[in-house]
């Protein structure tokens, strides 16, 4: 099925499905250089199908079917396209469900449009990853690379063409960090974790968890699981979570 298209106010053009149904709605933020046809993101409109929920999954930006190129955009950029989709695709509050950068993003969108959020669901969160995963660990040479050459490539495992990661991603990820100030989610929340996740490591969870205050939090950390967090297990995890925060 061909998506639909929302043009935003910048002029980016945002590939989207959309499923009508009850409310809350769902809304699935996917993760770094991922697209909205990953197992998760189609699992849950499945899901959301047979049980007549509204949902909502979309590509960022310099992924998957949107326009512009990845190398171009930034978390602020995407944090943006997530926002226009928000507000313009969906009614009412709605149940965030944000995978990895796409925790990260939905951290975002919480903080700048807490109205339009009825619960949200993290999993493998990677929230500020771009200073604390990714220029932290950087050697001498790589962030030269970075301030001098403006890029980087770094192997992925999920692909055989490497991360470019840019001056422009690592200093717009400095305006978007969301653990170095006070962070309120006055609504039901559910973080999802693996033990054995190579991406974000379970101490990342645990700091979110420490940070973020709110009278419904909580965090599962599954043993066994990895980043993808796909198997049939944790998708039914990830969908009764969903259940939890829509009350």
């Amino acid at each position: 099925m061909e998506p639909s298209i929302l043009t935003t106010t910048s002029g980016r053009q945002i590939a989207y499905h959309q499923v009508a149904g009850t409310q809350p709605g769902v809304v699935f933020l996917g993760g770094f250089k991922s697209d909205m046809e990953g197992t998760k993101a189609v699992h849950l409109q499945e899901w959301a199908k047979a049980n007549g929920r509204a949902f909502l999954r979309f590509d960022y930006s310099g992924h998957g079917q949107s326009s512009a190129d990845f190398v171009d955009g930034c978390i602020g950029d995407w944090a943006q396209d997530a926002m226009d989709a928000i507000g313009t695709l969906t009614e009412g509050p709605q149940v965030l469900v944000g995978s990895s950068m796409g925790g990260w993003i939905s951290l975002l969108v919480c903080r700048a449009m807490p109205s339009k959020v009825h619960g949200l669901v993290g999993i493998a969160a990677a929230p500020d990853f771009t200073e604390d995963s990714m220029w932290a660990n950087f050697d001498e040479a790589q962030r030269k690379a970075i301030l001098e050459d403006g890029q980087l490539g770094l192997p992925s495992e999920y692909s055989d063409e490497p991360y470019i990661i840019t001056k422009k991603l690592i200093e717009d990820g400095r305006n978007q960090l969301v653990l170095r100030s006070p962070l309120p989610l006055p609504f039901p929340v559910r973080f999802l974790q693996g033990t054995e996740d190579a991406d974000v490591d379970q101490s990342v969870a645990l700091r979110l968890l420490d940070h973020v205050s709110g009278e419904d939090v909580r965090l599962t950390l599954v043993k066994g699981a990895n980043h993808s967090f796909s198997t049939p297990e944790c998708l039914t995890m990830i969908t009764d979570a969903i259940d939890q925060v829509s009350v």
